[in-house]
């Protein structure tokens, strides 16, 4: 049988999820400023609309195998990697607000034994659940834990830019550490409903809940906070209005500015407690990580980072334990 269990950020990574590489931005989510996380480069990269599939095959190859690099690694330190299937065409037509199956990490989120499918903000991203419904039943049903979804979110009025009251949760704003899960709040994913909702389901369980405010431009806490293992973090401290949680105050940490967390600087992976994996773009970071015993693991992720994500962004564990 399947065993579920995530006890941390870092605690050895030995199931877990991989994300596609499918997505269509609609021009309208482009030009929102629903996206003003992404750098001006960014967004211009993704400006044309539709699938990149079709009208940038070759950044799509590029972005496939920049996936596939990354699952070599994962699976050289001996995870079990699990994929969504892809999009059907249906899901793909299914309310013409775009579509998304990238970044496997927003969509659901595991905390202990409790899988919980989360409530996506933007639109184009609100089906992006159902292509991991087959990992669902194949590994989750099958095994000892929870499995439950956040309320479906209330429908906005026409032209409200906060996209209605939710609730919103994303997986990207929910860190783990033992009984403590941390949940970020910027505007643009998940909302203090969300976090209400995720701290009354967790409490029998003996979970506590705490809200992290995120500077505006930070999509999830995830882009601005990192737990790299016991004692060590990497943070933005510019992307944290009320600081470093004060759980986390005694622990060693690395900075980034805001710009470089924005280039996703901070998104790397721990595949347990003694590795860790970035881009060789941030090598300034890796090399600070290694001085606390690290070793650190670099696969190129430009493609991915220049859609909003990177490492932590394109995986979700099911199983993380000693």
């Amino acid at each position: 049988m399947d065993e579920v269990y995530v006890e941390s950020e870092f605690a050895p990574l030995r199931t877990v999820v991989l994300a596609r590489s499918e997505v269509s931005i609609p021009s309208s989510a482009v030009s929102s400023d629903g996206l003003r996380f992404l750098p001006p480069e960014a967004r211009d990269s993704i400006s044309a609309g539709g699938d990149m599939r079709d009208f940038a095959p070759e950044r799509q190859a590029r972005w496939e195998k920049e996936r596939e690099a990354f699952r070599a690694v994962l699976e050289r330190y001996g995870a079990r990697v699990l994929r969504p299937r892809p999009l059907t065409p249906a899901e793909k037509a299914a309310d013409g607000d775009g579509y998304a199956n990238f970044f496997v990490r927003d969509p659901f989120f595991t905390v202990g034994d409790q899988v919980v499918e989360g409530s996506m903000r933007l639109l184009h991203r609100r089906r992006e659940v159902l292509p991991l419904r087959e990992v669902m039943r194949d590994h989750v049903y099958p095994a000892d834990c929870a499995y439950v979804a956040v309320p479906v979110p209330e429908v906005a009025a026409p032209g409200d830019p906060t996209l209605g009251p939710g609730p919103f949760l994303e997986g990207g704003d929910v860190l783990v550490l033992g009984r403590k899960v941390f949940v970020g709040v910027s505007g643009l994913a998940s909302n203090a409903l969300g976090v209400r909702w995720l701290a009354k389901f967790l409490a029998p369980h003996g979970y506590t809940v705490e809200t992290v405010r995120l500077h505006e431009r930070v999509l999830h806490l995830d882009c601005a906070l990192g737990l790299v293992r016991e004692g060590l973090l990497v943070a933005c401290e510019e992307a944290l209005p009320d600081g470093v949680p004060d759980a986390l105050a005694g622990w060693e940490r690395i900075t980034v500015d805001l710009d470089r967390a924005s280039s996703l600087a901070v998104n790397g992976l721990p595949l347990g407690p003694d590795a860790y994996v970035t881009d060789p773009e941030f090598s300034f970071l890796g090399r600070e990580i290694e001085k606390h015993g690290v070793h650190v693991e670099y696969v190129d992720f430009s493609v991915t980072r220049s859609l909003g994500g990177s490492f932590r962004c394109s995986t979700q564990p099911l199983l993380r334990t000693y």
